[in-house]
């Protein structure tokens, strides 16, 4: 009898601890991707600035993409704000120069010019420019598709949070 309630108390506390742990370590919320990302900011020389966002995300099938926001400052020049997509291995490879198509959660499609007109740095890199688009954005869940041969189309998923943060990368000050 002793026995079976010391057994019953050690499954208990074996239970209690394994779920603190997973609450601790927030391995509890498996339900949401969490997209951490941070605007940094680096000064490659005097006046030159390159203010950034970094995320990784999964696409439709769960590959992970890198998703770079990135606006350079140089003195006495316009700003161009870029979005650098970098495939990990395994991803597919992109074609050049293809537009990369934004879709809001309401519908409405925004088509980002590609940056790499011949060939990109690596079969699974590519980069559009969002100078004239990111302004227009919504602070809403965005679908990036990215275009493959054919019609298809990765398709990834931008939540909110790194929308904000994007707007940050705009306007930094």
């Amino acid at each position: 009898m002793m026995l079976n309630w010391i057994g019953k108390i050690f499954w208990q506390m074996l239970f209690l601890g394994i779920l603190t742990t997973f609450i601790f370590l927030d391995l509890g919320n498996f339900t949401s991707q969490k997209a951490n990302a941070a605007v940094t900011q680096l000064e490659e020389a005097p006046g030159e600035v390159l203010y950034r966002s970094q995320v990784k995300l999964d696409d439709q099938s769960g590959k992970v993409w890198q998703v770079v926001l990135f606006k350079q400052i140089y003195p006495g020049q316009a700003s161009n704000v870029n979005l650098r997509l970098i495939g990990f291995p395994g991803s597919a490879e992109l074609i050049h120069p293809q537009p990369l198509k934004i879709t809001s959660a309401t519908d409405k499609v925004w088509n980002a010019a590609d940056v790499f007109l011949d060939e990109a740095p690596a079969p699974t890199i590519g980069q559009y420019d969002l100078t004239h688009i990111l302004p227009e954005l919504p602070n809403e869940k965005l679908t990036l598709g990215i275009p493959l041969p054919g019609s298809n189309f990765i398709n990834i998923s931008v939540p909110p949070s790194v929308v904000k943060e994007w707007r940050t990368v705009l306007s930094p000050e």
